[in-house]
């Protein structure tokens, strides 16, 4: 990582680095981005601002799923058929939990024996501390310095629940939710509204005696899906089967990722849900540096703590301890 006294010219190497393809140089980046020290801040923005240019031409898919669906074992079968076809795979997660229990992404990492173990793979766990909001932040970082990397399609998961689905919908282009055969239990999803975020439902384990309950759920998901407005006017999410243990399925749940691809292009939504995305980034970001002042200067922070106890006791309200908490920061 470059030191506190990092200058231009190291950024530039390191940028240099990174876009031959360097795991090592990647590595870094990424820890510098995850920094949470002043210096390193300031060097990963001038890093991501010299390698914006270099970005942006991945395919970005984020994948959620209940525990037990068989997440791991997907993105290890879906990265190893995509790099069999030539393509360069990154796997990012974001995991909200992580910061109280450690998370799980390094034990699935173990799970994804094939893709670890690939030149043309890179697997990389969410920060092990911090907000939602700043984990999804730093996954976003590294989205763009995988793709200045040379990856062309980044996987991003969800390990936690809720808002991160959200959060990880609001920076891929495509977002895939995994369910198991015997929808009925699992219908009830419906209601949480994941189903809602999703562009495509695909059915894990249809292989062996499972095929026939895979297909029921299928079906069950298509009914449900025709009451529920679609994301988009231009696509309606389909429903696939597939098998991650024997690999059957996989051509034709990537194929409806690249039919999603085209008919986003087509209709000019792709283009302004990027540029929405951003803009949506910008805020996440300033958020962050607010609450990060307002943590970090020790005067403020000494008043944070009064207006803590004082909401806590009654005397004075949240919304007038949030005015003149907001007034410090002007």
């Amino acid at each position: 990582m470059p030191s506190p006294k990092s200058s231009s010219a190291d950024i530039k190497t390191l940028a240099k680095d990174l876009r031959a393809g360097s795991r090592a140089a990647l590595a870094r980046a990424i820890t510098l981005i995850e920094s949470r020290r002043a210096d390193h801040q300031a060097a990963a923005r001038e890093l991501v601002q010299a390698l914006l240019a270099d970005t942006g031409k991945a395919i970005r898919v984020g994948i959620t799923g209940s525990p037990g669906v068989g997440k791991s074992t997907t993105i290890d079968a879906l990265g190893m058929f995509l790099i069999e076809r030539g393509h360069k795979v990154a796997v990012l997660a974001v995991d909200p939990s992580s910061a109280r229990t450690g998370g799980s992404i390094l034990g699935d990492k173990t799970r994804m024996a094939r893709l670890s173990a690939s030149d043309h793979a890179y697997i990389r766990p969410s920060p092990s501390s911090g907000t939602l909001g700043g984990v999804a932040a730093k996954t976003r970082e590294a989205m763009l310095l995988c793709e200045a990397a040379g990856f062309d399609v980044v996987l991003v998961e969800t390990v936690g629940i809720g808002q991160s689905e959200t959060a990880v919908c609001d920076m891929t282009d495509f977002f895939l939710a995994l369910m198991l055969p015997g929808a009925g239990d699992e219908l009830q999803g419906i209601k949480k509204g994941l189903v809602e975020l999703a562009d495509m439902i695909a059915i894990n384990k249809a292989d062996g005696d499972n095929v026939k309950r895979a297909n029921h759920a299928a079906a069950d998901y298509r009914s449900a899906l025709h009451i529920l407005t679609p994301r988009s006017e231009h696509w309606h999410p389909p429903v696939v089967t597939y098998s991650a243990l024997t690999g059957k399925g996989l051509d034709e749940l990537w194929q409806k990722i690249l039919d999603h691809r085209t008919a986003m292009n087509a209709s000019g939504e792709f283009a302004a849900r990027r540029r929405e995305q951003q803009v949506k980034w910008m805020w996440s970001m300033l958020e962050q540096r607010m609450m990060a002042r307002l943590r970090s200067d020790a005067a403020i922070r000494a008043k944070v703590k009064k207006a803590e106890a004082d909401v806590a006791d009654g005397r004075i309200s949240p919304a007038v301890a949030a005015e003149q908490l907001a007034e410090m920061l002007r």
